[in-house]
């Protein structure tokens, strides 16, 4: 196991709920790092109108930073070590993600598939 991922896994595991809360159903992790070209492309392109779709009420944005703090009681895959990266959560358990951003419509596209994996 990498550092992150150990980190990560303590920051599941022990560290209080100290960044934002992450909603019971469904929820999209944002995981970003500061610098990121393509994160701030997302925030720019596509934050702004994110709820008011219905992708965006279905599953609500949680940004979280790369290296941290982690909302508490978290059940990843793995750890993201690339930003952005998406992970989509029931209940705080990741069902699906993808990693990057490259056009608005190819994040609706990406969110739209793991939505309809998710029933």
């Amino acid at each position: 196991m990498d550092r992150r991922a150990a980190l990560l896994g303590l920051a599941c595991l022990v560290l209080p709920a100290v960044a934002a809360a992450v909603p019971r159903g469904l929820a999209l992790l944002l995981v970003e790092s500061p610098g990121c070209p393509f994160c701030a492309a997302f925030r720019r392109e596509v934050l702004p109108g994110y709820s008011a779709r219905a992708e965006g009420r279905a599953a609500p944005v949680v940004p979280v930073p790369l290296d941290g703090p982690w909302p508490d009681g978290l059940a990843l895959a793995g750890a993201p070590y690339a930003t952005p990266t998406f992970i989509l959560l029931r209940d705080r358990v990741e069902i699906g993600r993808f990693q990057g951003y490259e056009s608005s419509a190819w994040f609706w596209r990406e969110l739209g598939a793991l939505l309809a994996d998710a029933g």
